[in-house]
């Protein structure tokens, strides 16, 4: 009888639930895109990405943490299948996909976390329990690996004894021998950084022998198979990493002991379904084939590639050549490897479009268009033409696959999928033209830096598919020359960028010729720079702002916020932060000081994911105006609106609506979106528009000769719609893109004046789930008929705690505010050293944010509130030369009967001896001096 192989989705899910049991909170997985503590613009590489505030003593666990998940008090256990990238930086995978079985650039990592609660022991013993007990591996193929500082080599910490016992204590319990099983490793394989400084500690790995034979080895089998672990060798490898963290590793290369101890560990997802689907869920070891890519995590994507291109997936995999290089030689080699590229890259794209982050030039954003590039390129070795884009038609199943687990690519799709045609559309010309060129590169042997260079520069050719290309003819490519070349176009560039520019106010601009908008059809667009100033806001602030003659950008006017994007020239970008209006000018206001030349001629190129989403609420902002007329009334008379990529507001005059007038609003907005009617817009004369009752428009506002009227629903120029309103705005092209529409709040903001806020699209999906998780909790503790009362007043508690939260936010920054004020004027000798008193950690930090953006000096704060203490030290940096916050909280939080620790500039600790605050204030009033 064959065996029962679980499906990934079961074994994701087994994961889940056995933590749950184990009471931890089961959280969302974290959004891909990750911004560093050194402000990198990143992708999230690990687990454990967003726990780092939790893990630094910086913040607790609280449940707002996590959108739609619900705890009593503080979780301070969680579990999770976090999406992770490894495309860039330190962890980057991309050269290696597609070559082997195992390297993706986009992966899941199952986790569990505790922020304070249990360390070692708990550890260990589930994941004894989850491995052996509930997944079944044979315990005599299970190694586990311990720390082996060399002290000689200077590595920190001692010898992991504990984790040694108990791992002992559970290989005796099934009669094998702990000296066998248990294995020492080095600082490089058993303490784990997830960079130079940051949360760190020993680690312990789970490996298992997938060597061929019977399920249970013999002793002298088990003896080899511990000589493979932390080796080259594919037929032992890693499965789960417990990392214990206990330090914080700190830029002058010391460890700071945290104030608590916390565990944070990982098991790719892709890594465990290979090893149980691929040995039959351990019954087969002699016929093992342990791929992620022979696994239902892929099969379904590889299914749709073979009805796309009439090609199928082989398994095979190229061996290296004489120079170590692997380079698939024959033509189902070259397939499959295009199978598992196409596969993998679909996968990283489409999770990060989702997640609000695209195809560009700069930074992560660049990464991404990369591996698109990459895999349109694969696509070639399929047959597929340049004529017909084939990458976003992968889109539908993988949504269908993994969308239960991943609600936002159902939520994202038709964004996703018209993101990756237009990008794909795109570079299918760059990619005939540029393979043309690379092979008249190639006749002379080696690609020089000047080649790849103009690939790149003038053609949009990446350097990566450059060497791509060379590798798969065994030639090299001057790297040094292209790295040359680049950076003295930048320096021309930044050179020219900073000689043209004049300094003028906003009131100063004068009106020239009007920038043509052609930002309504389009998302890119050529142009010319006309002008480069620095403009003072009204702030007096200098900001770099670009007018050019035409413009895809959106201006910031009538409620929508302005666009990002960036201006391109060639290889260099240049990121644009924000667009708006001076007179019939639009001001392209630069993120960084550099901007392009007078004259140059740029591509304009709009942060799409952002404009959408602003669209969706500026769309349902018009559906909203139409059901308060058929709800409330015909007199309920726009104020004004504010549109965002994250929300939109809508001031009415009115009186305060009722929960049931709310109520039938959400469900008529929502009605309509699902209706999926036509949005259209027509320029007509305004004394037409005004004669027109239909037509919806803010009387006393003045309007020009030719008005814009935006209808949905109805005949395109027809001006027949159900809604039809004056409006100069973006809007999607039909209500269904909104997705979902959800009211948050109804307020008053002044007499007779009304302000409904309301999301749209994810942003609805997530108050909904937030929403019907709380319902899930609170109805199981009250009557059929009282959780039926409990729905219909959810929404009007969570808008009133809502409010109420700003307000006493906003209650404690004007008092923290007040506060520094006051310790500001009485510093001496460049610090401020005091005990703040009775207040909790969250006023402290406050009262700290205040400080240090007035105060170039030393600052250390004491707070005593809830009979804790809490520490915190900022050090200028002007002064770090002489003393660091971190060793201030080192020093003094012992004092005070706690620890603690941090960086140079920033440290926080605490202690339970509120008695000893004082005498380790007077400790650090003499470290400073």
């Amino acid at each position: 009888m064959s065996a029962v192989v679980p499906t990934a989705a079961q074994i994701r899910q087994t994961f889940l639930d056995f933590f749950k049991s184990k009471q931890h909170t089961i959280v969302p997985s974290d959004n891909v895109g990750y911004t560093s503590r050194d402000g990198a613009r990143i992708f999230t590489n690990a687990g454990m990405n967003q726990f780092v505030p939790i893990f630094l003593g910086e913040r607790s666990a609280d449940v707002d943490t996590w959108p739609g998940v619900l705890a009593k008090g503080l979780p301070t256990r969680a579990a999770d299948t976090q999406k992770c990238i490894r495309a860039g930086g330190k962890h980057n995978d991309l050269e290696d996909v597609g070559l082997d079985t195992y390297h993706h650039t986009f992966f899941e990592m199952l986790g569990n976390w505790s922020f304070g609660d249990y360390f070692k022991k708990e550890a260990i013993s589930w994941s004894w329990e989850l491995i052996v007990e509930r997944f079944k591996f044979p315990p005599s193929r299970v190694f586990a690996t311990i720390y082996q500082p060399n002290k000689e080599k200077g590595d920190p910490a001692d010898r992991d004894e504990e984790s040694w016992n108990l791992w002992a204590e559970k290989f005796r319990s099934v009669g094998l021998d702990p000296d066998i099983h248990i294995v020492n490793g080095n600082k490089k394989d058993n303490f784990w950084m997830m960079a130079d400084t940051g949360p760190c500690g020993p680690c312990t790995e789970i490996h298992i022998d997938l060597t061929p034979g019977p399920i249970e080895l013999s002793e002298e089998r088990q003896r080899e198979g511990a000589k493979l672990v932390n080796g080259s060798d594919a037929s032992c490898i890693e499965i789960w990493n417990n990392v214990f963290i206990q330090y914080n590793a700190n830029p002058d290369g010391t460890f700071t002991p945290l104030p608590a101890q916390h565990v944070d560990t990982g098991m790719g997802f892709e890594r465990l379904t290979s090893i149980i689907q691929g040995t039959k869920n351990f019954t087969d070891f002699e016929n093992a084939k342990i791929s992620n890519y022979d696994t239902d995590v892929f099969k379904p994507i590889f299914d749709e590639l073979t009805k796309l291109s009439g090609k199928h997936y082989q398994s095979t995999l190229p061996k290296p050549n004489e120079q170590g290089h692997v380079i698939p030689v024959s033509e189902q080699e070259k397939i499959d490897v295009a199978f598992r590229v196409i596969a993998d890259h679909l996968r990283t794209l489409s999770f990060s479009i989702a997640d609000g982050i695209q195809p560009g030039n700069s930074d992560r954003n660049y990464t991404l268009r990369r591996i698109l590039r990459r895999a349109v390129k694969y696509g070639r070795t399929l047959g597929f033409s340049g004529k017909e884009p084939f990458f976003y038609k992968l889109v539908d199943v993988l949504a269908a696959h993994m969308g239960d687990v991943f609600p936002e690519l159902r939520v994202k799709k038709e964004q996703v999928k018209n993101v990756l045609k237009m990008e794909e559309e795109s570079f299918n010309r760059t990619l005939d033209k540029g393979i043309e060129l690379f092979e008249k590169a190639a006749k002379g042997g080696d690609i020089s830096g000047a080649d790849s260079f103009q690939l790149y520069d003038t053609y949009g050719f990446p350097f990566d598919l450059t060497e791509l290309l060379a590798r798969e003819r065994g030639l090299k490519v001057d790297k040094a020359v292209f790295d040359k070349l680049m950076q003295e176009q930048k320096d021309r560039s930044a050179a020219d960028s900073k000689g043209n520019k004049r300094t003028v106010s906003l009131s100063e601009i004068e009106t020239k010729e009007a920038t043509q908008f052609l930002g309504y059809e389009e998302l890119k667009n050529e142009a010319r720079v006309l002008e480069v100033l620095s403009v003072k806001d009204k702030e007096g602030k200098d900001q770099t702002a670009v007018i050019l003659d035409r413009s895809v950008c959106y201006a910031e006017m009538g409620g929508q916020t302005g666009d990002g994007g960036l201006l391109i020239i060639g290889a260099n970008t240049f990121p644009i932060s924000s667009t708006t209006k001076a007179g019939n000018i639009w001001l392209h206001f630069m993120k960084d000081d550099e901007a392009p030349a007078v004259g140059a001629s740029v591509t304009v190129e709009v942060d799409a994911a952002r404009r959408h989403a602003i669209e969706r609420h500026h769309t349902a902002t018009h559906i909203l105006h139409w059901a308060l007329h058929e709800v409330v009334s015909q007199d309920a008379t726009q104020k004004g609106s504010n549109v965002t990529a994250d929300k939109l507001t809508f001031d009415f005059n009115s009186a305060a609506l009722t929960p049931a007038q709310l109520s039938d609003i959400e469900r008529l907005v929502n009605e309509r979106v699902l209706a999926n009617d036509p949005v259209s817009w027509s320029e007509i004369p305004y004394a037409e528009a005004k004669n027109n009752s239909g037509i919806m428009q803010l009387f006393g506002e003045k309007y020009p000769e030719n008005v814009r009227v935006v209808q949905i629903g109805g005949k395109p120029n027809a001006i027949d719609g159900w809604s039809m309103e004056l409006c100069g705005g973006t809007h999607t092209r039909h209500t269904g893109e909104i997705g979902l529409f959800r009211l948050v709040g109804e307020s008053a903001i002044a007499a007779g004046q009304r302000r409904i806020e309301a999301v749209a699209g994810l942003e609805a999906y997530n108050a909904a789930r937030a929403d019907a998780d709380l319902l899930k909790l609170l109805a199981g503790k009250v009557s059929a008929q009282g959780a039926a009362d409990l729905e219909k007043k959810l929404d009007q508690l969570l808008s009133q705690q809502k409010e109420l939260e700003k307000a006493l936010k906003a209650a404690q920054q004007r008092e923290a505010s007040g506060k520094a004020k006051e310790l500001l004027a009485g510093a001496e000798n460049n610090a401020i050293v005091v005990n703040l008193g009775d207040v909790d950690a969250d006023y402290a930090m406050a009262v700290n944010d205040a400080l240090k953006g007035q105060f170039n000096g030393v600052i250390v704060l004491a707070a005593t509130g809830g009979g804790n203490v809490t520490l915190m030290a900022n050090v200028a940096k002007d002064h770090q030369a002489k003393v660091q916050a971190g060793k201030i909280i080192q020093t003094i939080a012992p004092i005070v009967g706690g620890k603690g620790g941090g960086k140079p500039d920033f440290a926080r600790g605490g202690g339970k001896d509120v008695s000893k605050v004082d005498a380790a204030l007077a400790e650090a009033r003499k470290l400073v001096g």
